[in-house]
Order: structure tokens, then C-alpha cells, then sequence
């Protein structure tokens, strides 16, 4: 059951939407009143920014603006371990549908893809780092598993290595797009629940 009040913002082409950890994010086209149009996936155990589109023309410009990353999305992420600096992350990965797992893979193969993005140093916890990132590729698990390979997995997330028990630390926590029809800017931000003062 989703609660209405996560709608960020309203009109009658779009929905800017909060998912919460273990909503389903293909669930949305069917949740509102009427059908929507699902422009941009986040996985199921993370929360966040998202943006629905209410009609097929909004939603045919909305997948053109993604295609030419033009939808700008900004996470928030606690990892295990102390990060000293900001920087760029680019590997190849690999996606296997039958484990729904991402592998890092050395070199470019059969069914792996480029991945890539910048992040910065928010701050410093004991034992943890809470990062921005600004992807620049939308892979499959891809901040989870970037991440994860050089020995800093998420908080909680289980699956790519943290035997920290808690919800998944990462959230889309800045959605920036141009309206597919009035052509205006918009800027949404979110903070995510578990962030730690």
C-alpha cells in the first residue's frame, strides 16, 4: 500500500514520487488513481527520488531525456570503512538476470558495459563514510557494486559484502529534469531517514 503523502510534486503530466526501501518500483505504474508511466528505475531495498509520467507524450520525452542523460540524479550512500578523498570510479561490469547479481569484470566482454561515476566526501563516521554520487552510466547495481569492489560495500547491503544489519544506506537523494512540457527546470532534494546527524 503506498502512502500518498511521498508525492513530492504534482501535475497533470508528472509525479515526482519518494519510494521507500522495499517498494517495488515497476509497482508505481499501477499505484495512483490512474496508470502511470514509469520513467527510471531504483532498485527494490533503495529509497528516493523518483519521476512518473501521467501521460505517453510526457513519457516518451522523459525516456528521451534519460537516454541523453539529461535527467540528473544525485545519491547519498553510507559505506563501511574511511574514504579520504574525493574521486572517480570506472570499471566494466557484468550483469547475470539468473543470480539478479552485477559482477566488476577486468575487461570489456560479451554482455558487460561501461560503468562511471564521481563522488565527493559528505562526512566521516567512526568505522563508515557517508559519499555523494553523481553517476554518470544507470548499470544495474552499479554504486552498490563499484562500491563494493574496492572493499567499501554499502550499509546493509548483504548481498555485495556488508555484514553491517541494516537497511541498505543509499538514496536517490536529488532528481533534476526538465518538465517534458512546460520545458521548466525542476529540482527535487530528499533526505534519507537513516542519515546520522
Amino acid at each position: 500500500m503506498l502512502i500518498m503523502g511521498n508525492i513530492v510534486f504534482e501535475d497533470k503530466d508528472i509525479i515526482v514520487y519518494f519510494k521507500e526501501a522495499g517498494e517495488e518500483s515497476e509497482g508505481l505504474a499501477h499505484a495512483f488513481t490512474k496508470p502511470c508511466f514509469v520513467v527510471h528505475r531504483l532498485d527494490m531495498p533503495v529509497s528516493g527520488l523518483m519521476v512518473l509520467a501521467k501521460n505517453k507524450k510526457s513519457s516518451d520525452i522523459l525516456g528521451k531525456e534519460l537516454q541523453d542523460n539529461k535527467i540528473r540524479k544525485i545519491y547519498l550512500a553510507q559505506v563501511e570503512g574511511i574514504i579520504d578523498e574525493e574521486g572517480t570510479l570506472k570499471d566494466y561490469l557484468f550483469h547475470d538476470r539468473n543470480k539478479n547479481k552485477t559482477f566488476n569484470v577486468k575487461t570489456l566482454r560479451k554482455g558487460a558495459k561501461e560503468a562511471e561515476l564521481d563522488y565527493s566526501i559528505v562526512k566521516r563516521y567512526e568505522g563508515s563514510t557517508l559519499v555523494r554520487i553523481k553517476l554518470k552510466t544507470g548499470r544495474t547495481h552499479q554504486i552498490r557494486v563499484q562500491f563494493a569492489s574496492r572493499k567499501h560495500p554499502l550499509l546493509g547491503d548483504g548481498k555485495y559484502g556488508s555484514r553491517t544489519k541494516c537497511s541498505i544506506r543509499l538514496c536517490s537523494s536529488e532528481l533534476e529534469f526538465i518538465h517534458p512540457v512546460t520545458k521548466e527546470e525542476l529540482h527535487f532534494e530528499c533526505e534519507p531517514d537513516w542519515l546520522e546527524k
